[in-house]
Order: structure tokens, then sequence, then C-alpha cells
């Protein structure tokens, strides 16, 4: 039924693709239609060898991140691409704890991904290119999947090109897949869906599409269908060439089992390869003018490779109407070389994504129309480019032995070690040290990093997550132009903490340490916070969840070398808020001291209220969003009065002021949240003697004494942390469980989700999309007593983030321990009732 070739056969045969080459098909350009020859060959893996993977060109490098759920098997899928593209000799294990990609210690104490990873492969191999092709060079970064690590997902996000998505074919799509979806969807990522663990008991592709239609609203093309041999998951179909793939589950090698073969042994497969083939293409059809042509044309009888060019189109602008769908079971080797090819197939190199847009004042532009505002010539000509590179910091690392480090996506121009980078968001210039390519917990010295690439740098010593860093023509000294001094690139925003945790230091010194190193650590991970009290000097540190809290007090201790028996450390609890529950009356402040040593002056005008939702409508103008304020900055004029500042310096300087204000309510010291902030700064505010101290501290005080007066009048309200809980459990506990989340636990159960029910919203109709059955929906599975399914359910609600930290534990003792739990955040929500009371009785 195989036929095995030697791997030189593969290179005569091969046309740039692994399933291509397998298959011995013509060039991809080719027009015709008649029937093809196929010819079966098992890979040979080869050793990547060359590290010159940052010379690649543009058009041919993939920069993807892997996103999903926690433990939908991201880091597993992961290990096998880097096997299979010869990156590595072997495969790492999450269980075992040797992994590429998850190289902290807690990481592989814990068995899940904590901070993202960069690592570099290329595909396909060399072996099964045609002479003079060159395989893509792949930028993969690998993403945590527990909520308490959001943000370490949102920041990498925005300099990606390109994400896969998994899903665990036992579970669905959960709480974190829809949120690290949004996440992908707000920055317009184009994303392919790779459905996990179909070798599992309980598996079902099935629902998973259905629940990928109707939660994550997006309409699948299945280019794949899973091969089922009764219960056995044994490879999958790839609908668009009409052919098998089976798999060696130990050294992950495919065989390529042809059409024919396939109806001889399993008519009803096969049947389903057609009518899946049949749905794909009309659904293409139907919504792409040149594969509706063709359709016409050739009579249904359409061409593989231009299917695959239909869907690159479809999924192009990153909108994810469209979302190409592929089987596997990464555990068992089975189907990860065709989702690398789907990888290089339909995700986008950084050439084809839509124009990198900056904020520019108020404005957002393109960089093509950034340039143009640059000098001219004589002629109307911008005869020089007013910008040389504009790159992106991402992520701050504190390595152990090369220091700080600064990874940039660089999206236009180069850089070198020579270049003056210009930060629009601290206002000066730095210099990197080196530039290094990064790959994993390995850092090669490179000697420039150019436009699509991604790299680290050392000697960058303000640089943050977020910044921009832009270079110009002509010397450093000169300063930045005007014009493009403000210019950056959007940031991601920085997630409101939901729990702390006190440290109180035994010794000044100690307390001065601690000081340094959470700074260090904050500089890491911006969503990390902390907080100084002036009288106790006692320390709160405030981070996203306890496993987030866990693996900050675990930094601290191991890697910045704090002694833990230097301070004295509180248990993890929420963080509450504080709110307006009405408006404030105007307040004014005038700031007239000396700001070390310095004489100066500057006054404004603060108006607090509770936020509305119409209050989205100003971030449009001259506001920010931070922690849920809406800040809003005003300089109003009086004729034909021009403004004797710099008006992006000072709204700066006024907002900074703002929230340092708000972080701190009159009821019970605790973050406020919630507010529009209204901020009016006019000329006569302005003394020329004024620092941006001046100005920060006149807006820090308004809003304070406008928060004082809220509170006297018992117009502030306490805020607690919520959160989404989803809980996946046997039906016989179900009763038991939502009688204890509503009672006793002060939470609301929203839905009992069935395995088999379809939600219908999206404006997908579920009964349109076409998914070929699961095994044990045949009368012969269910005869079978080894493979009887067990029904589960979905308990969907949302509860007091403090009642549900240590509920996995409780749970335990009513499912025997077989159940999920998966939290994700849920915002705050105002305390009322017999929880503000207990609130206020603990002080």
């Amino acid at each position: 039924m195989f036929t095995t070739y030697p791997a030189n056969a593969c290179r005569r045969h091969g046309r740039g693709k692994l399933l291509a080459s397998l298959l011995g098909l013509k060039n991809a350009q080719s027009t015709s239609h008649q029937p093809r020859t196929t010819l079966f060959r098992e890979h040979v893996r080869t050793y990547a060898t060359d590290q010159a993977h940052h010379e690649a060109r543009i058009e041919n490098i993939r920069n993807i991140g892997i996103i999903a759920h926690v433990d939908a098997g991201k880091t597993t899928t992961t290990e096998r691409m880097l096997y299979h593209s010869g990156r590595t000799r072997h495969i790492g294990n999450v269980d075992h704890g040797n992994t590429t990609t998850d190289f902290l210690p807690m990481e592989r104490q814990r068995g899940i991904t904590i901070q993202s990873a960069a690592v570099t492969f290329q595909w396909p191999p060399k072996s099964v290119l045609a002479p003079g092709q060159v395989p893509k060079t792949v930028n993969l970064i690998d993403t945590p999947g527990h909520q308490d690590f959001r943000y370490e997902v949102d920041r990498c996000l925005p300099i990606l090109d390109g994400a896969v998505c998994i899903l665990d074919s036992v579970k669905g799509v959960e709480a974190h897949t829809e949120r690290v979806w949004e996440s992908a969807h707000l920055s317009k990522i184009p994303r392919v869906l790779f459905v996990n663990k179909l070798d599992r008991d309980g598996a079902s592709f099935k629902r998973s599409i259905h629940e990928a239609a109707s939660r994550l609203k997006t309409w699948p093309l299945l280019c794949q269908i899973p091969w089922w041999q009764k219960d056995d998951f044994i490879g999958v179909i790839d609908v668009i060439y009409r052919v098998g793939l089976r798999f060696n589950q130990n050294t992950g090698s495919l065989s390529v089992v042809p059409r024919d073969h396939i109806a001889k042994d399993n008519p009803e497969l096969a049947e389903e390869m057609e009518t899946a083939r049949t749905k794909l293409i009309e659904v293409l059809a139907d919504n792409d003018a040149e594969l509706a042509d063709e359709f016409l044309e050739t009579d249904g009888n359409v061409y593989e490779g231009s299917i695959k060019k239909a869907i690159r189109r479809l999924i192009k602008d990153g909108k994810a109407n469209f979302t190409p769908v592929f089987a596997g079971a990464s555990l068992r080797n089975i189907g990860v070389q065709p989702l690398l090819d789907a990888v290089v197939d339909y995700l986008p190199s950084p050439v084809d994504r839509p124009a990198l847009r900056l904020i520019a004042g108020n404005s957002t532009v393109t960089l093509d129309q950034l340039m143009d505002m640059g000098p001219k010539s004589k002629k109307g000509q911008v005869h020089q480019e007013p910008i040389l590179a504009v790159a992106h910091v991402f992520k701050v690392v504190d390595d152990p032995v090369k220091g700080v480090l600064s990874w940039l996506r660089v999206h236009h121009g180069g850089l070198s070690r020579s270049s003056h980078m210009w930060n629009s968001n601290v206002h000066m210039y730095e210099k990197a040290l080196n530039i290094m390519h990064v790959s994993a917990k390995d850092y090669h010295d490179i000697q420039s990093l150019h436009t699509g690439h991604i790299g680290a740098m050392t000697g960058l010593k303000q640089a943050r997550t977020g910044d921009t860093m832009i270079t110009f023509p002509g010397h450093h000294s000169v300063g930045a132009p005007e014009v493009f001094k403000n210019v950056r690139i959007k940031a991601p925003e920085t997630p409101p903490p939901v729990a702390f945790i006190s440290i109180d230091p035994y010794t000044k010194t100690a307390g001065e340490k601690i000081q340094d190193a959470l700074n260090r650590l904050s500089r890491e991970d911006p969503s990390i916070r902390w907080t100084r009290d002036d009288k106790t000097e006692q320390l709160i540190l405030s981070g996203m969840g306890v496993l987030h809290l866990e693996v900050a007090m675990d930094r601290l201790l191991t890697h910045y070398k704090i002694d833990k028996e230097t301070a004295m450390w509180g248990d993890i609890d929420v963080e509450y808020a504080e709110c307006l529950l009405e408006p404030t009356s105007t307040h004014s402040y005038k700031y007239d001291r000396p700001i070390r040593g310095v004489a100066g002056k500057a006054s404004c005008s603060v108006l607090l209220e509770p936020r509305e939702d119409c209050h989205h409508d100003t971030l449009l103008e001259s506001a920010i969003e931070r922690e849920g304020n809406v800040i809003h900055v005003a300089f109003p004029l009086n004729g034909g009065e021009r403004l004797p500042f710099d008006p992006e310096t000072v709204r700066q300087q006024l907002q900074n002021g703002a929230i340092a204000g708000l972080a701190r309510g009159p009821r019970r010291n605790a973050p406020v949240r919630n507010c529009h902030v209204h901020v009016t700064f006019k000329a006569s505010d302005w003394h020329h003697t004024a620092t941006g101290g001046h100005v920060a501290n006149a807006a820090l005080f308004a809003v304070r004494a406008a928060l004082k007066e809220a509170g006297d009048s018992k117009r502030v309200g306490i805020l607690e942390p919520f959160t989404k809980f989803s809980i996946h459990c046997e039906e016989g506990a179900s009763q038991a469980i939502q009688h204890d989340i509503g009672s006793a636990r002060g939470g609301q159960v929203l839905e009992v989700r069935m395995p088999d029910d379809l939600a219908t919203e999206g404006g997908i109709d579920l009964r349109q999309v076409y998914v070929p059955p699961d095994p044990y929906e045949s009368v012969q599975s269910l005869r079978d007593p080894k493979k009887s399914v067990v029904r589960m359910l979905h308990i969907i609600g949302k509860a007091p983030l403090k009642e549900m930290m240590k509920y996995d534990g409780h749970l335990r003792s009513m499912t025997g321990g077989r159940h999920t739990l998966t939290l994700d955040p849920g915002g705050f929500e105002l305390v009322t009732g017999a929880r503000e009371k207990a609130l206020n009785a603990q002080g």
C-alpha cells in the first residue's frame, strides 16, 4: 500500500511544500486540471545547522505565535515543530521538564508556560526543496495559556504576522481561548486553527468546530478531517489533495495513502472526504471571485493550488471571518507537518501585512503618510526619508548573564550597534551595546536587525515594554525633529491588578534592596505593580492572580537573590478598588514649590465623574484610558490666543499626574477605577519656570482634592474583582456545584452547556457548517463498553475572585478530582449588601 522513496527523490520532485513534495505535484503555478499521479514517500529528517536566520529575505519570513487556553498543547506542538524542522534532535516533553521553550525552573516544575519564548527554525526542510529554492524562516513565539499571564500574550501579539490557535478537542473552546482570539482579532492577525488531542477519550472534532464557529464567530474552512479506525485516531484526511496521511507515532514520519485505497478500505470515509472538499470549494467560491470563475470554468474540478490561494486571500485581512482548520494529536506526532505547511502556505509574511499605523499627536497615521511629513524639496518632493528605522520594544528580560535585554520587532529600515535610537515614549536617545538573535534561552550576536525581523538588544537603559524606537538621518545630538518626537506605536494596555501580597522589611537596608528588585521586576513585567506606604514602610506587590504573584515571589527570591528572612511576607489576597458614585465639583490646584531645587509653578482644574459607556467616544479626541479610567485633557483658548507650551508634552505630564492621583482612593487607599477625569489647563495656568514635575503635581493634587471631597460626602463605593469561571465536570456533580456557587460563594451560574449544545450566536447558521460525525456517534462505537463516553457538562458563570482563588481544592472533594476549573478576568463590580458590611467591619 505504501511505497518509500529515498530522500533524494524528494529533492527531485519537491516544490517547496512538504505535502506537495510527498505527492510529487507539478509546478504550483500550473493551470492544468488533469488527474495527477501520486507518489508516496516517507519524509527523511535533516538537521538544521544554519544560524543565519536573521539574514532571510522579508518575503520568506513568518512571524507567528502559538495561542490557546492553558493545557491545550501549545508547548507540545512547538516541540514537534522544532523536531520535524530539524531544529532539535530530540523531542522535549512537558511532563519530563526538558522542553526547549519552557526553560525556566518554575516552568519545568509546574509543567506550564509562564513567559513567552522565541525560537527560530526553517520550513520546509531542504531535503524536499528543488534546487534554487529556499525554506521559509519561521520566528515562533510560544505564549502562556494561563489567564494570569494574559499580559504576556497581549504584548507579543502586536509584533506577530500570524498565529496558530490550538483547541483541546476534549474541552472545545474555553474561556481563555475566546480572550486570546479576541486579542488577535484586535491586532488583525490572520489565524489557522489546530484541533488537538483527538486521540483522547471524549474528544469531539464536531463539537470543537461548532464551538469555534459559534463562540469565536468564524467560518471554519475544513482543510483536514480526522481519520478514525473505529475509535482509534490514526491520521488525517487532506481535503484539498484528497489523500490520507498516516503518521508513525514514535518518529512522526508520515505516509500518504491515495484516495482509491481509502475508497476500497473505507468507502464511508472516502465519501466524507469528497463531501468535505465540495463544501470547502462551495464556501470559497461564494466568497472569492477568482475561485468562483475557476469553479465555473472547470465545472467544479478546482485545482489544489487555486484552493490554497483562495484561502490565503480570505484570511489575509486578519478579521477571521474565515479560518482554515487542521486536525491532529501533537503528543502522538499526528498532524504537525501539515500544520507547518499551513503556516508557510496561509499565514502572511511581513510584506503582506497592512501598513504600520502610528500615533502622531491626536491622530493615527500610516508609516507612508508619516514619511510625507518630512522636509520637502523645492519641487515639493521629500528629498530624503525623514525616518530611517522604526522598531517596537515588546518585551524586557533581566538575564542573569547578558543583563537587561530589550526584545524588538523592526517594522521599517534597519538597526545596527551604531544606531542612535530615539525613544519617543521617554524622549531620549539610546544606543545598543549588542544585537542578538533570540533562540529560547540561547542568544547569538548579530551585526544588524532589518525589517520584519525579531531580535534583542543590550544596553538600552530606559526602554520598557511598548516603547517605540526611531532613527533619523543626521547626528543625534541635534535632537529628534519636532514633528516626529512624539510618534509612537500603540502600546498594549496593562490590565489592572486583582491580587496583592504585603511585604514588611525588617530593616531599612532590606527594604531598599527589595525596592530595587521590585523596580527591576516591574520593568520586566509591567503587569506587576508595587507601592510603598511612607508611614509603615510596608511594600504592596500587586499582580494578575495567585499564580502570577507566586511566580513574581519566586523570581524575587531566586533571580534577584532576596533573602526571605529579611522581610515578613503576607498571604495573597484580592485587590479591591474604589469608584465614584456621583460627580464631584471642579477643584483647582496651584503647585508652587521647588522640585529638586528648581523653583516653578503650574496650576490646573479637575472634575471627576463616574465613567459611562459614552466616555469611550472621547478616546478618539485627546484622552487616554488607564486601568478603567478615562483621562481627558483640554486646553481652552480665547480668540486668537496661542499656547505658550507644547500641548503634547504638557498633556502627557497632566495625564501622568492624574494617574498618580487615582492610585489611592479616600476610603481604603485602594486604586480608583471607572472614573472620568476632566483636566483643564489654560494658557494662564502655565509659567515659564514650570517643569514637568510642577505640571504633573498640579494635576495630582487637584485629583486628590476632588477625591477627598467625594470621600467626605460618602460618594465613594468599593469595587470587588470578579472572575468568569468555567467548570468542566461530570453530570452527576453539577447540581451540587451550582448550588454551592450560588448560595455559599456569592456567584451566579449563567449557563450550563451540554456537550451537544449548538450555539447559534455570531450570525453563523451551524446547520450550514459541515463537519463529519465523530466515531462514537455510530452504533458500533456505542456498543463497545471500553469506549463508553461519560456525559460531561460545562458550568459557566461569574463569582467574586476572593471566593474562587482556592475553589479548586473544594471542587476536588465534590467531583473526586474529575473536573477542570478555569478562571478568566471578569472585571470589577460594586460591592453591596452583606459583602459591603463585612468589608466595612474588616476596616
